[in-house]
């Protein structure tokens, strides 16, 4: 299973009760999280969770209200004796930006690995997970990301049986490796079933609605998409400052169809951002406002 708690839903600055945008995912005893701005290690905290477990943190843009938390966060993993290394993934100039921001935490125990995207799109595959960035309209270069979790068919033990293949090499079919076994070379296919659903989240902050969001969060379990403004009025300061209101990342929703759909990185003048979802959820139905903590655990089909 998938757990994600979205630590903040603030853009610009941090409020007293809004820390700044960012979100955690747990799967298979590993971290990752989006974007790490002020206020990102407070609200990790306050959920309860470990820093420990990161080993994975996608920067979407060089904006300060998303990455000027890093340095912070770095010295505070270094303090608690990490040593395993640590993955950074981001827009180009990645390694630059964020050894300029190492100054104030020069001296780490763990090693930094840089990954800086190439082009509009580009895949990473991690284990047990792939990263898909895409890149989105927004005034300085920014990714969103998509967070795939792709499952094998189920093993066939009988057919396996009747080739007949000894069972201490069904781990390896099993992982999609081909095996010999007396002069005869068996593969995954041959003993696995049709792929089943795995898991997908979509993750998308600072951008205007342009159509490869929508195409990249199409059948999301769960769609995360800035709404800077919940006033109609604000259309033209969402346009002139490369953001979205509520009504065009609902617009988003409603051609994805994700099976639920988070709306973040409020304005600071956005006060209660409830108050606009009747409105929002005429536009797409399963729409919901983001609020910092607000968590979900997504599971695989028979896990339901």
């Amino acid at each position: 299973m998938l757990d994600l708690c979205l630590l903040g839903t603030g853009g610009m600055m941090p409020l007293p009760r809004r820390h700044l945008t960012s979100l955690m995912a747990r799967y298979n005893g590993s971290s990752l999280l989006i974007d790490c701005g002020e206020a990102t290690q407070i609200a990790i905290k306050e959920k309860g969770w470990s820093f420990k477990p990161i080993d994975l943190i996608l920067i979407t843009h060089f904006h300060g209200d998303h990455i000027g938390g890093l340095p912070g966060l770095l010295l505070t993993m270094g303090n608690a004796d990490r040593q395993e290394p640590l993955t950074i993934l981001g827009p180009k100039g990645l390694e630059r930006v964020c050894e300029s921001l190492r100054v104030i935490a020069p001296e780490l125990p763990f090693e930094i690995r840089y990954l800086e995207i190439e082009g509009e799109e580009q895949s990473f595959e991690f284990p047990g997970y792939r990263i898909e960035a895409f890149k989105v309209k927004h005034r300085i270069p920014c990714y969103g990301y998509s967070l795939i979790i792709d499952r094998a068919g189920r093993f066939d033990a009988l057919r396996a049986k009747e080739l007949p293949i000894p069972v201490q090499m069904w781990g390896r079919l099993q992982s999609g490796e081909s095996v010999e076994y007396e002069g005869v070379v068996y593969t995954p296919d041959m003993v696995m079933g049709p792929a089943r659903k795995g898991l997908k989240v979509t993750y998308c902050t600072d951008s205007r609605p342009v159509p490869v969001i929508a195409k990249k969060a199409a059948g999301a379990d769960l769609f995360i998409c800035e709404g800077m403004y919940g006033d109609r009025e604000k259309q033209e300061d969402a346009r002139k400052k490369y953001h979205m209101t509520f009504y065009e990342a609902a617009e988003l929703g409603r051609t994805a169809q994700p099976a639920r759909m988070w709306l973040t990185h409020y304005s600071p003048s956005l006060i209660r951002p409830a108050e606009y979802m009747d409105e929002v959820r005429e536009i797409f139905e399963r729409a919901e406002a983001g609020k910092d903590l607000k968590t979900l655990t997504l599971k695989f089909d028979e896990e339901e």
